[in-house]
C-alpha cells in the first residue's frame, strides 16, 4: 500500500485489517458440507456461495450455516454455551454429581478428532457439549472457592471486626464492609467472616483498617420475595457477605489493625479510601443530589443519592446512567481516545512519523484503568472494564475494536472468572445492549456507510460539512436509545417486571447533556483534582446532572411506568435464545430469532403470569398478605417497602388495606378491605362480663 494512502498516525496494516479478510474466492476447510466440490467465499457480495459442481442436495440451511462459519460466526457461541452450562450447574434443584464438571476437556477432545476425520454433525454434539460441560466446571470451581458462611437466622450480638470497606449513604450516614474478629453476648457458633452494617447516625468516616466493637443486628442477606424473583441471597454469597444489619449506636473505635490482610489487603484498603475520599469531595464541591449522582459516575458510591431522585431516575428509564457500566466507561475511553489523538495530530510531523492513534488507545487505556481502580471493583465496573481493555487492545493489534467478536471474548473472560454473573439482570442487560449495539453498528457500516453525508453533500456542501456532524449525533442518540431500550426490555420484563414506557424520551432529552458535558467535565474535573484545580469543572458537572434529574423528575411524572407481571418460567430462555439468534447471526438463519421472540410473548400474553397465590408470606414470617384478584389485606399498616414492592410488581396488585382494630365498638377511619380480608384479620374485642 502506498504511503500516501495510508491515514497518518496507522499502519499499513491496521488498514490492511479492515479490508475483507478473504480473497475473492477462497476454498474453505476440506470436508466442510461434506458433498464434495469445495465452499466458495465471493468477497463482491460478502456471501459465501458453492461452485456449480456443487450437487444439488445440499439443503439451504447447510449453505447458511457454511455462510456463518466463514464469517467466524462459531466463536461468537462460546460464551453462550459455557454460560448454559454455568446456568445449568447453578439452578440445579441439588449440586449435581461433580464428575459432570470434569468432562468438558474429553468432550472437548473427541469433538476435535469427530471433526479431523469428517464427521461434522458429531464434531457440532461434542464441542456443544464439551463448552457446557466447561460452564458447569467453572461453577462448581466458584462455588468452591467461595464457601461463605451464611447467618442462618436474624441475631443481636456484640461484634469485633475490621473495616474493610466503606461506602456513602443518604444522610450523612455510611455502610461498612466488616471482617468479624469475635462475637459475644451471645457469642455465634457459626459467626460470618464477612459483615455489612450500617451505622445510623451522622459520623466522620472510619479509614479502612480501623477495629471497631459494638452492639449489632445481624440477618441473613434476603433471598426471593416470591419464587423465581431475583435471590440477593445468591451475589452475597459469591462476594463473601454472610450477614447484613445496622449498629445499635455508636461503635467503639480501638484503632487500627496493622496485625492482618497482608500486601494485597494494604493496597486494597488504600484504593477504597482514595475512592471515599474522592467522592466525599465531589460531594462537597457539588453538594445534594447532584453532588451524590456525580460522586456515583465516578466513584460508583450509589447509595448517597436520596430515594426520590432514585425513583425518578428508575421510573424515566435513566438509572443505568447511575451504575459504572459499560456507557460510562466507553464514554471515558472514548472521551481520552478521541482527545488525546486530537491533540497529537496538531503536530504533522509527530503524526506522520509516530502511530498516534496507537498513542491514544494506550492513553484510553490508562485512563479506564484508573476509572476502575477507584470505582470499588463493582460487578458492572468489572465487565465494563474487561470490555473496553478488550477494545483497545484490539487497537493496539491493528484490529477492529468495535466486533462481536471482542463482545463474546469479553464475555468470555468475564464467565471464566465470576461463572455466577450470568444469572444476574446486570449481566445480561449489560450484553444485551453492548450486542444489540455492535451488531446493528456492523449493519450499518455494510448497507448505508456514507449515505447520509453524500445526500447532504450533493444538496449543499456547506450544508454537509456544518449541519452533517449534528444530524450524525442526533440521529446517533436516537438510534442507540431505541436500540438499547428494546434489546433490554425483555430481560427488564423478566426481572424486574416493569417497563419504563417513557424512557426512551427520557434518554433523548439526559444523554446529550451525559455525553457532552457530564463525563468531559468529570474527567477533566479528577485529572485536576491532584492540583485543586477541580472545583470549576465538579460545578459544571453538577449543573448538568441537576438537568439529568430535573428531566427524570419531568419523564417520571408522566406515569408512564407499566406493570407488567411475572412471566412464566419458559419466557426468559425462549426470548433469550431468539434475541441470540437475531443477533448473532448474519444469514437468513437469523431470522429463525424472530419466531423465539415472538413465542415468548405469545406464552406470556397467553398465560397471563398464571393464576395469583392465595396467600402470601414473607421468609421472615413478618408479613403477611391475603390475596383476592388484584387486592391484597396485609397484617401491617405499612408494610415493607423492600418485599411488598416486589409483591406489586410480580402480582400486578393494585389496592392494598391494612388490619382493622376495633375498640370499643368503633372501628379507626382506615380504607376499608375486602369483606373476606375484614373476616380474616379484623380482631373483637371479648364481650363484658
Amino acid at each position: 500500500m502506498a504511503e500516501a494512502e495510508t491515514p497518518a498516525g496507522e499502519s499499513a496494516r491496521e488498514v490492511e485489517a479492515f479490508r475483507p479478510r478473504f480473497p475473492r474466492a477462497l476454498p474453505l476447510r476440506k470436508g466442510a458440507g461434506r458433498v464434495g466440490a469445495p465452499l466458495l467465499w465471493d468477497a463482491s457480495d460478502e456471501r459465501v456461495s458453492i461452485s456449480r459442481e456443487q450437487p444439488q442436495r445440499l439443503a439451504w440451511w447447510q449453505r447458511l450455516a457454511a455462510e456463518e462459519s466463514a464469517y467466524g460466526r462459531g466463536f461468537l457461541l462460546l460464551p453462550v454455551l459455557v454460560g448454559l452450562g454455568a446456568i445449568l450447574w447453578f439452578c440445579a434443584a441439588k449440586p449435581p454429581p461433580a464428575w459432570i464438571s470434569w468432562t468438558g476437556p474429553p468432550l472437548l477432545a473427541a469433538g476435535w478428532l469427530a471433526g479431523c476425520y469428517g464427521h461434522a454433525a458429531w464434531r457440532g454434539v461434542l464441542l456443544a457439549a464439551g463448552l457446557a460441560s466447561c460452564g458447569a466446571g467453572l461453577a462448581h470451581l466458584q462455588t468452591l472457592r467461595h464457601a461463605t458462611l451464611i447467618l442462618d437466622a436474624p441475631v443481636t450480638t456484640r461484634m469485633l471486626g475490621v473495616v474493610e470497606r466503606r461506602e456513602a449513604v443518604s444522610g450523612g450516614r455510611w455502610r461498612y464492609t466488616v471482617r468479624v474478629s469475635r462475637t459475644a453476648e451471645p457469642a455465634l457458633s457459626r459467626p460470618p467472616e464477612r459483615v455489612v452494617v450500617l451505622w445510623r447516625a451522622r459520623h466522620e468516616p472510619l479509614p479502612t483498617g480501623t477495629q471497631v466493637e459494638g452492639r449489632v443486628r445481624l440477618s441473613p442477606p434476603s433471598g426471593p420475595a416470591l419464587p423465581g424473583l431475583l435471590d440477593f441471597a445468591f451475589p452475597a454469597y459469591f462476594e463473601g457477605i454472610g450477614a447484613v444489619g445496622f449498629f445499635y449506636g455508636a461503635p467503639q473505635i480501638l484503632g487500627m489493625d496493622t496485625a492482618s490482610g497482608g500486601l494485597t489487603a494494604a493496597l486494597v484498603g488504600t484504593l477504597f479510601d482514595l475512592r471515599a475520599a474522592i467522592g466525599q469531595r465531589i460531594r462537597d464541591v457539588v453538594g445534594g443530589d447532584a453532588g451524590a449522582f456525580a460522586a456515583a459516575i465516578v466513584t460508583d458510591e450509589r447509595r448517597a443519592i436520596s430515594q426520590e431522585t432514585v425513583e425518578a431516575l428508575r421510573l424515566s428509564g435513566l438509572a443505568h446512567i447511575v451504575a459504572i457500566s459499560g456507557l460510562n466507561m466507553a464514554l471515558a475511553a472514548g472521551i481520552s481516545f478521541v482527545g488525546l489523538r486530537a491533540a497529537l495530530s496538531l503536530f504533522p510531523g509527530l503524526a506522520q512519523c509516530m502511530p498516534i492513534k496507537k498513542i491514544a488507545a494506550t492513553g484510553a487505556l490508562l485512563m479506564v484503568t484508573a476509572y476502575y481502580l477507584i470505582s470499588g471493583f463493582g460487578v458492572s465496573a468489572e465487565r465494563a472494564y474487561i470490555m473496553m481493555f478488550i477494545m483497545l487492545v484490539a487497537v493496539l493489534c491493528d484490529r477492529p475494536s468495535i466486533s462481536l467478536h471482542n463482545i463474546a471474548l469479553s464475555a468470555l473472560v468475564i464467565l471464566v472468572l465470576s461463572p455466577s454473573a450470568v444469572l444476574g439482570a446486570s449481566f445480561q442487560m449489560s450484553f444485551a445492549a453492548t450486542t444489540a449495539l455492535v451488531a446493528g453498528y456492523e449493519v450499518w457500516m455494510r448497507r448505508h456507510s456514507g449515505e447520509q453525508h453524500a445526500v447532504l453533500a450533493a444538496a449543499d456542501p456547506l450544508l454537509a460539512r456544518l449541519a452533517g456532524p449534528v444530524i450524525g449525533f442526533a440521529a446517533g442518540v436516537l438510534v442507540t436509545s431505541l436500540i438499547g431500550m428494546l434489546s433490554t426490555a425483555i430481560f427488564s420484563l423478566a426481572h424486574f417486571h416493569r417497563l419504563a414506557a417513557y424512557g426512551l424520551a427520557g434518554n433523548l432529552a439526559a444523554m446529550p447533556l451525559i455525553s457532552l458535558v457530564v463525563m468531559p467535565a468529570g474527567l477533566i474535573g479528577m485529572l485536576l483534582m491532584p492540583f485543586g484545580l477541580e472545583a470549576p469543572f465538579l460545578k459544571l458537572m453538577g449543573w448538568a446532572l441537576e438537568l439529568v434529574i430535573a428531566i427524570a423528575t419531568t419523564v417520571a411524572g408522566w406515569g408512564g411506568e407499566v406493570a407488567t407481571g411475572r412471566p412464566p418460567p419458559a419466557f426468559l430462555p425462549l426470548a433469550a435464545l431468539g434475541f441470540l439468534l437475531l443477533m448473532i447471526l448474519r444469514s437468513r438463519l437469523r431470522l429463525v430469532g424472530l419466531f423465539f421472540l415472538l413465542a415468548a410473548l405469545v406464552l406470556f400474553a397467553w398465560t397471563g403470569g398464571g393464576r395469583p397465590p392465595d396467600l402470601l408470606v414473607a421468609e421472615d414470617g413478618t408479613l403477611v398478605a391475603l390475596l383476592d384478584g388484584r387486592q391484597a389485606a396485609t397484617n401491617r399498616r405499612s408494610p415493607s417497602d423492600f418485599i411488598y414492592r416486589q409483591w406489586q410488581d410480580a402480582l400486578r396488585l393494585e389496592a392494598t388495606s391494612g388490619p382493622e382494630i376495633l375498640r370499643k365498638g368503633k372501628v379507626h377511619e382506615r380504607p376499608s378491605p375486602p369483606e373476606w380480608a375484614r373476616e380474616a384479620v379484623t380482631v373483637t374485642p371479648p364481650a363484658k362480663a
